[in-house]
């Protein structure tokens, strides 16, 4: 039997098992949610900005493990995502997001905001395809699902133009998917793996540098079996961390632009890096010219175009970290890594992780972190961009029970906020804690009216400097303290806006102002008890306050400032 393309697509959605769709409506998207509002079996979050919208959707997934799915209408609707799509393309995050288009006949005659919407976003997610033909819609909602979550999962695009969403035709969704061209790995090359393994096992100084990929592929089970099996010390990028937990033996903690000092030294060191879901990016690499001078390196990775793209390879594996892991497992044994590990924790006994003065009865974001560590066992916290986001990854305690959320590849400010209230609508039971700036969280602090209607309590840590730090930092450090757009109060001495204590009770949730160190685990204790209402924590800390090792752009990683 025929049916409109509208319920086809609701019928797509329930056999895609989608429980929860972001939404901000539009002319050209009312007949999709209007099948979804008569049906009334999945979730529609209302969003109050698309860009909050496509973050939200990126923390949902993050916190579910699922495709997430977004409803925007054309035009600023669409264009509006083009920043989260981003994110979630450096990310590897799979969401499908449906925009509306004008009706087929249409395209190309600059109607009402009609935009090119594949032709923007073709580089900066996985997959694109505008429905422009009845009969393909069903095949094109199940491949779309299915590139978004094989292979280096990403966002894909699904643009439906307003005559398909209505125009009647087959009723048939797809069971399976074939697309010529797109055969995601699923395996790995045993030999290659083998040969990657006998050059570590042959390692006097072997090291596991493990990247975002390892979160990504579910792999810290396996992950930390190797690890154990073996005893080969791990340090991680800050989107790898929490690959094996942080508190473990074997774990020496996080390198690169900001990394701990034995971690870049380890590096520098070490004769074999083994990788497993890295990128090798620029803020982990430093100089490509001095980075792991000493090492053969492994690259295990399931995107082949970024393995040997930054840094040039002995070993590659193209493979998903999890599947690797498993077969590595199968061979792993003990190495003597002893005295390497000595070594490693001397230099961390010589340069410490630790901001200055911390023990003092100052506030300060470590005092803060580590009141997080001890207040919420049980959560996952979603974290901004900025200052705070690197204190957050030097300092938060991460296992199987406290899971960390942030924006690793594009680093977009208003990322934390968003995306703990879409993390907080796939664990509703779990406690969900935004770390922010009051600087990123203005970005897309509009997003309170959606935790609060929608019912989605989060914690939101807010660490107000007054200023945009981490490009502060940078002025203070390298451009002569000259302070240029980066003064959120201004330089002229009036109070600075907004007030948050009133902005938050404008919503009707808990505000609490922090400006001790003796009020931190006070203020974390009451908001971890009102589980039923959103609580905003402003954390008042000094505007020097800097984010120290920290590596030059473009310097070796080994030349730290300390």
């Amino acid at each position: 039997m025929d049916i409109a393309g509208r319920k086809l697509f609701l019928k797509a959605l329930k056999q895609e098992e989608v429980d929860t769709v972001f939404v901000y409506p539009g002319g050209v998207v009312t007949d999709l949610l209007d099948e979804l509002g008569r049906d009334g079996s999945i979730r529609l979050i209302l969003a109050r900005h698309e860009q909050a919208l496509i973050h939200e959707a990126e923390g949902y997934a993050r916190a579910s493990g699922k495709v997430a799915v977004c409803i925007v209408t054309s035009g600023p609707g669409a264009t509006n995502t083009v920043t989260g799509l981003t994110d979630a393309f450096y990310d590897s995050i799979p969401l499908v997001c449906f925009t509306g288009q004008v009706s087929v006949p249409l395209i190309g005659n600059d109607a009402f905001q009609e935009v090119d919407m594949i032709g923007i976003t073709r580089n900066v997610t996985k997959y694109g395809v505008t429905v422009s033909d009845r009969k393909n819609l069903g095949k094109i909602i199940k491949e779309a699902f299915y590139i978004a979550n094989t292979g280096k999962k990403g966002p894909v695009v699904v643009d439906l133009p307003k005559n398909i969403q209505v125009e009647k035709g087959s009723g048939e969704y797809p069971d399976k998917v074939s697309i010529r061209g797109y055969k995601p790995n699923e395996s790995v090359h045993v030999g290659q793996l083998k040969k990657a393994y006998k050059l570590l096992k042959g390692a006097k100084k072997p090291l596991i540098l493990a990247g975002g990929g390892v979160n990504v592929a579910h792999a810290n089970d396996e992950l930390l079996k190797f690890v154990e099996k073996t005893h080969v010390p791990v340090v991680s990028t800050v989107m790898g961390k929490g690959g094996i937990p942080t508190g473990h033996e074997y774990y020496m903690g996080n390198s690169g632009m900001h990394g701990a000092y034995a971690c870049n030294m380890a590096i520098s060191e070490c004769d074999v890096l083994f990788s497993i879901g890295c990128r090798f990016n620029d803020r982990v690499t430093g100089s490509l010219d001095d980075f792991a001078p000493n090492a053969k390196i492994v690259h295990i990775d399931i995107d082949t175009a970024s393995i040997s793209r930054n840094v040039v390879v002995d070993v590659p594996v193209v493979a998903d970290a999890n599947v690797a892991l498993q077969k590595l497992n199968e061979w792993a044994s003990v190495q003597d890594t002893s005295e390497w590990i000595k070594e490693i924790k001397s230099w961390d006994n010589e340069y410490p992780l630790k901001m200055p003065n911390v023990d003092e009865t100052r506030l300060s974001p470590q005092s803060i972190m580590e009141g997080i560590n001890s207040v919420f066992r049980n959560s996952f916290i979603t974290v901004d961009v900025g200052q705070h986001q690197m204190w957050a990854s030097q300092f938060l305690q991460l296992d199987s029970r406290r899971h960390m959320i942030t924006s690793g590849g594009l680093g977009t400010m208003g990322f934390g906020f968003p995306a703990a209230i879409g993390a907080k609508a796939a664990i509703p039971d779990t406690p969900v804690i935004c770390i922010t700036g009051d600087g990123g969280f203005q970005m897309n602090m509009q997003e309170m009216a959606v935790s609060v209607t929608e019912h989605l309590p989060v914690i939101t840590c807010l660490l107000n400097n007054k200023v945009l730090g981490m490009v502060r930092q940078m002025q203070n450090l390298f451009y002569g303290k000259r302070f240029v757009a980066t003064d959120l109060a201004n330089d002229r001495g009036e109070a600075y806006v907004p007030d948050f204590m009133k902005w938050a009770q404008s919503y009707g949730i808990e505000a609490i102002r922090v400006t001790d160190k003796d009020q931190i685990l006070p203020a974390l204790k009451k908001a971890g008890k009102m589980k039923e209402r959103s609580v905003l924590i402003e954390f008042v800390i000094d505007q020097d306050e800097i984010v120290l090792p920290m590596v030059k752009g473009g310097d070796a990683t080994s030349d730290m400032i300390l």
